[in-house]
């Protein structure tokens, strides 16, 4: 009895040192790579930045006069406002290795920037889109949240609370364009944006 037991015991002892060894050889492998595309993205010069997808806020077409005296929103148009003077990118996904192959490692700094103002902008509009939904404002509410699909926000309550007004307008084919949209994102709440739209649906 004792030797097939020892035998199972020393058999289960290899396969795991074999396991742990080829992780940590994989592990090895997938750093060294890493540190490889690093240099090669450190030294890339920069490139023109004429292409890249700016978003533009469309003030006209957005309820800017709606609740203006509301000190949430008006903290809200303030930043809208502010916005609308500097450039922003959606890099959502992107990472900065990634960013400097493409567009030069001078260039990170800006594009970061950039990535920060889109990050600004995709809260506000879902800050912006609330307030005025429980205002009762929802036509102006899913203006608001419509265009910050047109921007690919992977805010996930900005996907529920449109989702929730498609519902009561009885367009489900409308959630059904959500759901595609959010099968699209490079983001860690792609996930749950699509749970919680199979919820709604």
């Amino acid at each position: 009895m004792k030797f097939p037991v020892l035998a199972s015991l020393i058999l289960f002892i290899f396969l795991m040192q074999f396991r742990l060894h080829r992780h940590s050889r994989h592990a090895s492998d997938e750093e060294s790579s890493f540190w490889e595309k690093e240099a090669k993205a450190n030294s890339t010069r920069r490139k023109s930045l004429d292409s890249l997808d700016y978003i533009i806020i469309p003030t006209k077409k957005l309820p800017m006069h709606i609740l203006e005296e509301n000190e949430e929103i008006c903290d809200v148009l303030e930043t809208i406002h502010r916005l609308t003077q500097n450039k922003i990118v959606n890099f959502t996904g992107i990472s900065n290795t990634d960013l400097k192959l493409k567009y030069g490692a001078p260039n990170l700094p800006l594009l970061m920037q950039y990535d920060q103002n889109y990050t600004l902008l995709a809260r506000t509009l879902q800050k912006w889109a609330s307030l005025l939904y429980e205002a009762q404002y929802t036509k102006e509410a899913k203006q608001i949240l419509e265009f910050a699909m047109e921007t690919r926000t992977d805010v996930k309550a900005s996907y529920i609370l449109l989702a929730r007004i498609y519902q009561k307008e009885d367009c489900p084919e409308k959630i059904e364009e959500l759901k595609a949209l959010a099968e699209t994102l490079q983001s860690a709440s792609k996930t749950l944006i699509l749970r919680n739209l199979n919820e709604i649906a």
